[in-house]
């Protein structure tokens, strides 16, 4: 744990979400230096149920994205929890929830109804779709947001199935977005003196990620299709098989395309008509595929790597997750941490990918136990040790 001050020391964020994007959003601003309040139902929110455990009872998919926030367990269902809710909405700068449309209206603690309470809030929901238009009220996941959004029809080999990203890219997209407008609102009030409702989905999220895909639909009229490892608009940009795995190699421009051909010893390919410029090389990526992989699968990944990197050609070896995980590089950068939790030891997760040089991010501890500060929590609203205990017996809080 860091002795600096961090950047967003001071904020209060109340964290109503759950599963990936909404949390992923709140243990940002965390790191950060935000005290972030995670309230949970009673039983815990779903990720805790998940079945891959860092120890009995602790799901490590919880702990992966909910360090550095404090634990509340709070009954929204209840008159009693909701007027709890209120009372440290007046103490905060930020609520994040992740609701289906509608249902924060119903239990009382909408927008409408919470910036009432305080104006300077500001007020962050993360849904499938959004809270407008004519699928808001729809549930949303990763998966059907990049199929609708058009991520899997772009993702795969050419001619294959539509193929969704390894890793739950507009559930993380959206949460990152959600920091942006938050932050955007945070800066935004201190010139109006209030907050703001700010409105993200995963929907969106895949759309706007999808850059390039839409620029080559509104400009070629082509339709955007898989292409493996390949770049739409840059060749050679992409995978290529050594002799005992793959590598990828960024050589697309006309100033290291000739780089490249020099260390496979085909500098006639520079020349070639076929070759010799961006967009003759995508028109015949294929051609250009067969030929180099043709040369490149004669020798280890580790000899090509070592050529493109004294010849200054971008280029890397494709890891597995463990090879990534145990890379020096990622070591150095900090990007795997260690926390203590009470039940599970020592418990690994990614680090912060942002390094700010005079206020960074911290990792100070894992996820929450389910409840673990209610009671610290109530005290600081004001409430004593009867009064806690009175909304204890009644399954307000727990």
């Amino acid at each position: 744990m860091s002795d600096q001050a961090h950047a967003l020391e001071g904020l209060r964020v109340l964290d109503q979400t759950q599963v990936m994007a909404g949390p992923f959003c709140a243990m940002l601003l965390a790191d950060m230096g935000a005290d972030v309040i995670k309230i949970e139902p009673p039983g815990g929110e779903t990720t805790r149920a998940m079945d891959l455990e860092a120890a009995p009872g602790v799901s490590a998919p919880f702990l992966a994205v909910n360090r550095n926030k404090r634990g509340l367990v709070l009954d929204l269902k209840r008159v009693e929890g909701v007027a709890i809710l209120t009372q440290l909405v007046a103490t905060a700068d930020v609520l994040i929830e992740n609701y289906r449309p509608g249902v924060a209206r119903r239990l009382g603690v909408d927008y409408a109804t919470l910036s009432a309470v305080n104006p300077r809030l500001v007020y962050c929901s993360i849904s499938g779709f959004g809270q407008t238009g004519p699928y808001a009220e729809r549930g949303g996941y990763d998966l059907i947001a990049q199929g609708m959004s058009g991520i899997m029809s772009a993702t795969g080999s050419e001619g294959g199935a539509p193929v969704k990203v390894g890793v739950p890219i507009t559930d993380l997209g959206a949460g990152l977005f959600a920091v942006f407008g938050i932050l955007c609102a945070v800066r935004a009030r201190r010139v109006t003196g209030r907050g703001q409702f700010v409105d993200t989905s995963l929907f969106e999220a895949g759309l706007a990620l999808s850059a390039w895909e839409a620029t080559e639909y509104w400009y070629t009229g082509q339709v955007p299709r898989g292409l493996g490892t390949a770049h739409r608009l840059n060749a050679p940009y992409q995978a290529f098989r050594a002799s005992d795995g793959y590598f990828t190699v960024g050589a697309a421009n006309d100033n290291l395309f000739p780089r490249f051909c020099a260390i496979l010893g085909r500098d006639d390919l520079v020349e070639d008509p076929r070759f010799d410029s961006v967009a003759q090389r995508l028109r015949h990526r294929a051609e250009l595929e067969r030929l180099v992989e043709a040369l490149t699968a004669r020798q280890p990944r580790a000899h090509w790597l070592a050529q493109c990197e004294a010849a200054g050609v971008p280029a890397g070896p494709i890891n597995t997750v463990p090879e990534a995980l145990d890379d020096p590089h990622v070591h150095a950068r900090g990007m795997v941490q260690e926390l203590a939790h009470p039940d599970a030891g020592r418990v690994k997760g990614l680090g912060n990918p942002v390094k700010l040089s005079a206020t960074p991010p911290a990792m100070r501890k894992a996820a929450p136990r389910l409840g673990e500060d209610t009671d610290a929590i109530l005290a600081e609203l004001g409430l004593d040790p009867p009064a806690i205990a009175a909304l204890r017996a009644k399954g307000v809080v727990a």
